[in-house]
């Protein structure tokens, strides 16, 4: 089972619960409470660990309240400024990714990552190319929304994220959080993916 989400995200601080009002355009989310996150005072931001880089500074988390299950995601960026830097962090022991702009986490999804024969490289990896629908040359696979990290083909994208699966190195996320991931990032945005 995937751990408690504030368990997973380790910050120094303690954060503050704000509530935003909550529009009618609110991206759908599959667990989670709409408009609610944890903020943290201006000045006294928390910070997740980047492979190879400085601390991302985090101003504001998204308030989910149960562990997340394969498949889950959330995703909202009510209260968030529209524009900023976007991170992206995938952690492999937690099994989790998570998007931030301007330090405000938007989205999160339970991940697969690849197994001890063909692992998930970590570091942080600018995205190469972007494609909404790419098949994989090497093992004839539907890779939609996939964002390209490696030359060698390392990749995050949409796949069925259940209990037992695995990728061949790749990152795969729930559809439709790929398909919100893929509208925010751009070519030369990082990702980062810290291991254990």
């Amino acid at each position: 089972m995937i751990r408690q989400r504030l368990g997973a995200v380790a910050l120094t601080l303690a954060a503050v619960t704000i509530a935003v009002p909550v529009a009618a355009t609110t991206t759908a989310t599959t667990i989670g409470t709409y408009g609610m996150r944890f903020r943290y005072p201006a000045g006294r931001e928390g910070a997740l660990p980047m492979t190879g880089g400085q601390p991302l500074r985090v101003r504001s988390l998204l308030n989910i309240r149960r562990p997340m299950q394969f498949g889950d995601y959330v995703w909202s960026d009510l209260g968030v400024p529209a524009t900023g830097a976007i991170r992206v962090r995938i952690d492999l022991p937690r099994q989790t990714v998570s998007v931030f702009r301007d330090g405000h986490e938007i989205g999160t999804a339970v991940i697969l990552y690849g197994t001890d024969h063909k692992p998930t490289p970590t570091g942080t990896f600018p995205i190469l190319m972007r494609a909404r629908q790419h098949t994989s040359t090497l093992y004839d696979a539907e890779m939609p929304y996939m964002l390209r990290l490696t030359n060698d083909g390392v990749a995050v994208h949409a796949s069925a994220v259940r209990r037992g699966s695995a990728t061949h190195g790749c990152i795969g996320v729930p559809l439709a959080f790929a398909r919100l991931l893929f509208d925010q990032v751009a070519r030369g945005d990082l990702v980062t993916i810290v291991g254990a």
